[in-house]
Formats: C-alpha cells, structure tokens, sequence
C-alpha cells in the first residue's frame, strides 16, 4: 500500500469518530507495556496536529454517548484487522517449504561420493563386464535422485512464490497498521486536548458559574459542574482505551516484519537450494560420472594393451619355439643312421631265423617222409598177412626215424 492509500484509510478512521459501532478491547499486555502505553504521548506532525485540533472542536462534552462512541470504529475496525493477522499467521504453513528442505537433504545424502570414485579394480571383473554394469547401475541411480530432486525443486518453487506473494500482503497489512497507529495518535490528541480544555477552562468556567448561581440557589448548575467532572474522568479512561490499541498497533509492527524476515530467509534458502545447491551438485554428479567413465575407458585401453603385449610375447615364444624345431628337423636325415641299424639287425636276424626254420622244416620233412614210407610198407605186410590168413601176434614195428 503506497503512502496516499495510507493516508485515504486514516482519513476514513477519522471521518466519523462518534460512530455507533461496538469496539470491544481486550488488553493481554503487561503492567509495564499498559503503562508505557498509557504516559505515551505520540508525536504528531502539523497536518496531524490540525486534524487533532479539528476533531476535538467536535466532541460535545454534553453528550454521554459521546465518550463511548469517540473512535469506536477505528477501535472495531483494529481488531477486525488483528484478527486477520491472527488468521493469516495460523494459515501460514512453512512446514512444508521445511519438509521439501528435508526432502531435498535426503535425497542429496542418498549419492554416496565412495560410489563415484575412479578406483581400479580386478582386472577380471573388468574383464566379464561388471564394472561397466556397476557405471550403468549408479548412472541409473544418479538420474533417479536428480528426477526427485527436480520434483522438489519446483515444489520448492512453488512454495517460494506463496511465501513472496504472503510478504506482499503482509506488507499491505502494515501500511494498514500504520494507518491506524497514525489515526489513533490522533484520537489520542484531540482526546488529550480536550481533556486539557476541560480541566484548564471548561471546569473552572463551570465551577465559577455554579459558584455564582449557588448565590441564587442554582442547582443545576452544580449539576453541571459533577456532570463535568464525571464527563472529564470518563474521557480520560476513554483516552487510555485508545493508547491502548495503539499499543497493539506498536506491537503489531514488528509482528509483521518478524514474519517477513522469516518468510524472506526461507525464500532466500529456497533461492540458494534451487540456484546453487541442485546445480552444483548436478554438476559434480556428471563430472564424477564422466571421470569414471574416463577411468574405466583408461582402464580397458590398458588392459587392451596388456593382453596384446601378452599375445605378442606368447607368439614370440611359439614362434621362437617353432623356428628351434624345425631348424632341427631340416639338420635331421628322413631316416636316422640309427632306425637304419637297427632295421638291418632286425633283418639280418629274420633272415637268420627264416632260413634255420626252412632247414629244420627240411630236416622234419625228411624224416616224416620216411616214417611214412616205413608206415606205408607196414600197412602193406599187415594185409597181405590178413588177405593170406597168416595173423602173426607180430605188433606194430616202431617207425619212428633215426635221428
């Protein structure tokens, strides 16, 4: 609310100070705040001052209702408007901008910096690929968490946006405070002056008129010096009243800005969290990562060449190996002297025992022919003496060859 605005809404409290409406005050302060608000004098400026002047040329000592209807409404419309302050402190929620401030610290110690580290590792397990699973796994993991984080952060938006929109209305209603801080400063004056005016001039002046017309046995005159006086306790009580909600308008104050700091800090948390924290960690997040990549790709690239350096050794090795044997199989004959000695023992000794079998197979040939000749011409006797009857008991004659 700008300073005319301001200005309008405490012109509007002062434009009817006698009205009807109801102001019930209730008053929690302590002694030492309701005294300080009671010998406080508020300092006016000269335009305040006038209106203070013009406004106490109005109230009609006269009238009863006078007292109980100066700055009612200003009154009425003060605790209307502390009573939104009461609704608008118990709707502001921050417990969850705190609770997307816990959750974004959750999420941000779920990344573990040990996963992240470029270490080496078993040359086999980077052989069979898990490594390169384990980089996949956590990049997975990573991109995970960063979606959650983003869902918080406009959560965090979101709620960063109330909490300004919330100081931008809390700003409204301090000008609306001040405004009526300003209009009851007011009324406090032109309540004072008239208070002065009365115990300064009006009184005396009565007292003197009811001294004068006692003479005259003049009763209503007294009358009206006690109405006076009663008239001039009641109004101070009344001036009292009014220093007292002004007193709400002082402590009301810093109530408004105490709320603002508070929802300025939360918004400037939320600002660091969304503009600084989520993109440096992001940021460190894919450095991390790429390095691991890079330590991975580094590592395969060496293992590439330790396993070439190893075929290449090996091959050099056969190589050499194959050259040796085969140099020594050229230097070698087809067939050893050896092999060829020992084949023409061996044939020497097979011709050896071929021809002695042959022999003795002659020899036994031989003498089986004359066994069989000899068997033969037994045979022959044998039947002639069985043809011509003539069984000798003569037995078998022993063939059996002479050696």
């Amino acid at each position: 609310m700008n300073d005319d605005k301001q200005t309008n809404l405490t012109d509007d409290l002062l434009a009817d100070p006698f009205s009807t409406s109801e102001a019930s005050m209730t008053n929690n302060n302590s002694a030492e705040a309701v005294q300080a608000a009671a010998t406080a004098r508020p300092k006016l400026s000269a335009e305040q001052e006038a209106k203070a002047q013009e406004l106490a040329s109005k109230i009609d000592v006269t009238k009863g209702e006078t007292v109980l209807n100066y700055g009612a409404d200003a009154q009425k419309q003060l605790g209307v408007f502390s009573q939104n302050m009461l609704t608008k402190v118990q709707s502001q929620d921050t417990g969850a901008v705190g609770d997307a401030l816990t959750s974004l610290m959750t999420r941000l110690n779920e990344a573990n910096p040990d996963e992240l580290k470029a270490e080496n590792n078993n040359i086999f397990r980077k052989l069979f690929g898990r490594v390169k699973r384990s980089i996949y796994e956590i990049t997975a993991k990573y991109q995970k968490i960063g979606a959650q984080i983003d869902t918080i952060a406009n959560r965090l938006e979101t709620s960063q946006r109330g909490l300004l929109n919330d100081n931008k209305l809390l700003d409204e209603l301090y000008d609306q405070n001040k405004a009526y801080f300003d209009a009851l400063n007011i009324y406090i004056e032109a309540a004072n002056l008239k208070l002065r005016e009365l115990n300064d001039k009006t009184i005396p002046e009565a007292v003197k008129a009811a001294e004068a017309a006692e003479a005259a046995n003049d009763q209503m005159a007294i009358q009206q010096v006690n109405d006076l006086k009663q008239f001039a306790s009641r109004w101070d009580k009344r001036a009292y009243d009014l220093q007292l909600a002004r007193q709400i308008t002082i402590q009301q104050a810093p109530q408004i800005r105490l709320i603002q700091n508070t929802n300025q800090a939360l918004a400037e948390k939320i600002q660091a969290s969304i503009n600084t924290a989520i993109p440096l960690w992001k940021n460190q997040v894919a450095i991390a990562l790429t390095l691991l990549r890079q330590k991975d790709a580094v590592t395969a690239q060496r293992q590439v060449s330790q396993t070439t350096n190893d075929l290449l050794k090996k091959n050099s090795d056969m190589l050499k190996i194959s050259s040796i044997e085969t140099a020594k199989e050229n230097e070698r004959g087809v067939v050893d002297i050896e092999t060829l000695t020992q084949t023409q023992n061996d044939l020497i000794d097979t011709l050896k025992q071929t021809l002695q079998i042959q022999q003795d197979g002659r020899v036994k040939r031989q003498n089986a022919e004359k066994q069989l000749v000899q068997m033969e011409g037994e045979l022959k006797e044998q039947l002639l003496n069985y043809t011509h009857g003539d069984m000798s008991h003569q037995g078998p004659k022993d063939v059996t060859p002479d050696n």
